[in-house]
């Protein structure tokens, strides 16, 4: 994309999750299904924290992952570009609000990431939020110089070979020696190439957003340009038991316990 067409995309997104936030917090509150079960378990074994250190919490929505992390022990500094967002975190934190400040700032603004201190960080975190940025090259540059020598970068996404735009569930019934049976899949009909849509994280927000489909290549890469190793990647998936939270038969659910919905990467900054 070019650099106008980012600057509108970005703004585009800025706008939406500031009509979103107050629907946004009201339905995901402290956590869901894909918060409790398929990200934060692995994203608190990979971040590794120990009391005392310096966290970035990077579009950090209405904070509950700021506030597991300050629980943990951290000293945290997170920042969403939506106001509205950071209104409902900063309403939200009550036990933990001397160990966790709050910024209203742009991930796409290296300037503006980067007042908040070089080598600053132990660590960084952004929860499911790289596939909502037109553009993470500059958070990443930024990040090469805000975290530590050794310091870790944790990040979940919508897993980019099996949940995207470009793909379907579906279900099929087979008969299989006399009793019926249904198979759950999904299908995948694009991935290489980068691209965007409109989406919708949570069913029956007020306004969808943009949604940035970035394939394995392009996501690391943009990492490892910055000098970055990758550390550790855990794809995550329901287990078999697992019953949806909704009314949708073909919700992520156990039903698709074979294939992950959702990646949990860590890279880090060499020593």
């Amino acid at each position: 994309m070019k650099d106008e067409d980012l600057q509108r995309a970005n703004e585009e997104t800025r706008q939406a999750w500031e009509e979103n936030a107050a629907f946004w917090d009201g339905r995901m509150g402290e956590g869901n299904d894909f918060v409790d079960v398929l990200t934060w378990p692995p994203t608190e074994r990979l971040l590794e924290i120990a009391p005392g250190e310096r966290v970035l919490d990077i579009a950090c929505g209405n904070g509950l992952t700021s506030r597991r992390m300050a629980a943990l022990g951290a000293e945290v500094v997170a920042f969403d570009f939506a106001p509205a967002m950071i209104e409902h975190a900063r309403r939200r934190t009550t036990e933990y609000a001397g160990r966790i400040t709050y910024h209203v700032l742009d991930a796409t603004d290296v300037d503006a990431l980067l007042a908040l201190g070089e080598g600053r960080f132990d660590a960084a975190l952004c929860a499911m939020a790289l596939f909502d940025m037109a553009d993470i090259e500059p958070l990443l540059r930024a990040l090469s110089r805000l975290l530590r020598p050794g310091g870790c970068f944790v990040f979940s996404v919508l897993h980019p070979c099996f949940n995207h735009q470009y793909m379907t569930h579906l279900a099929e019934l087979q008969d299989r020696d006399g009793e019926m049976v249904t198979t759950y899949a999904v299908k995948v009909f694009g991935y290489m190439t980068p691209g965007v849509a409109h989406g919708a994280a949570i069913p029956g927000q007020p306004r969808p957003q943009l949604y940035f489909h970035r394939p394995l290549h392009v996501l690391l890469g943009a990492a490892f340009r910055e000098g970055f190793v990758l550390d550790a990647l855990e794809e995550r998936s329901f287990p078999p038991d697992h019953q949806p939270s909704g009314r949708n038969p073909l919700a992520w659910s156990g039903r698709f316990s074979e294939i992950p919905p959702v990646a949990v990467i860590r890279v880090r900054r060499p020593t």
